[in-house]
């Protein structure tokens, strides 16, 4: 026969009810969902926005669909995306969207190193000339690329054979009319988009540069070292993070390029890259599943490329962090 001692002491058994939550847990979650509840809204509209139509274009690269036979579609499974892995066409653009993405990104980068270099120094009217330099990143592409389309190559009013004129008139010669965009297009197109996006670099160079430890750079000076050596042993290994950074953001931003391929080529003459071949795909051939296909292929390159970007923010952000 047990004593109440006895049955007071004894362990609780798994039918025994748990004891009541401690108030002050409730409250620290209570208080966690008051904080993440404004964000709800925010976070809804970005799933409606972004992730229900990739799903549904997810959906869409498993059929076989053409828009002139809609009531013809029937599930096909993986068989568009081995029809855009077997594309000939799809192959060129996939070089032709590397060879724009690597001439555009370094050449931006190395241009944009040189002024964020320039800009660091102090100078009289320095902000006027930062603004300056910003200014092309702020236009909307399509208005930069009819710019340069006809104020720039234009081969009977633009800049470039006007100037050229000019030139050639100064020693009593005739200059040649070349029209860029017919004789180099996709450096025409590279061009164009080094224009808009060397002050982007240059930005990001720049915030860089203004947050090197000057007393490491100071104590460098005093014991000898050159404009060279501190550039090269200093400077650029504390640029590391900002340059991949650089690279990273602009390479996705040209892997998506469409505005200055559709509005100075059209597509045509080489320059065709991913997104206009899928634009040509879904708008004038009306393959709906091989469109979606492709278009799903460039989304996830696109999250792999801002997945690395991404891991370059945090570190910079640990970096700055532990400085502090």
């Amino acid at each position: 026969m047990s004593t109440p001692l006895a049955e007071s002491t004894a362990p609780r058994t798994s039918g025994t009810p748990a004891a009541p939550r401690p108030r002050k847990e409730q409250s620290q979650r209570l208080k966690a969902w008051a904080t993440r509840a404004p964000l709800l809204p925010a976070l809804v509209f970005l799933i409606v926005v972004t992730q229900l139509p990739f799903a549904a274009t997810l959906v869409i690269s498993l059929f076989d669909w053409n828009a002139f036979s809609p009531d013809n579609r029937h599930f096909t499974g993986l068989s568009n995306y081995s029809a855009v892995a077997t594309d000939p066409a799809l192959r060129e653009s996939v070089l032709t969207t590397a060879v724009l993405t690597a001439a555009v990104v370094v050449t931006s980068v190395v241009l944009g190193l040189l002024l964020a270099l320039l800009l660091d120094r102090s100078f009289k009217g320095r902000g006027l000339v930062r603004t300056m330099l910003i200014t092309p990143f702020l236009l909307v592409p399509v208005a930069a690329a009819l710019m340069w389309k006809h104020l720039l190559y234009n081969p009977e009013y633009g800049l470039l054979n006007g100037t050229l004129a000019a030139v050639a008139g100064l020693f009593g010669a005739d200059a040649p009319q070349p029209e860029w965009i017919s004789t180099m297009p996709l450096m025409a197109v590279e061009a164009a988009l080094v224009w808009q996006w060397t002050p982007f670099m240059m930005l990001i160079l720049l915030a860089g540069l203004q947050s090197r430890p000057h007393d490491t750079i100071e104590a460098a000076r005093l014991d000898g070292a050159g404009p060279w050596q501190i550039f090269r042993y200093l400077t650029l290994p504390h640029l590391r993070r900002y340059l991949e950074l650089g690279v990273l953001l602009g390479s996705i931003y040209i892997v998506q390029n469409f505005d200055a391929v559709f509005t100075m080529t059209k597509g045509s003459l080489g320059t065709a890259n991913l997104p206009y071949t899928v634009y040509q795909t879904f708008y004038e051939g009306h393959e709906y599943g091989q469109a979606s296909a492709a278009g799903v292929i460039v989304v996830i390159g696109s999250i792999v490329i801002a997945t690395f970007a991404l891991r370059v923010v945090l570190s910079l952000f640990r970096e700055e962090v532990s400085r502090g």
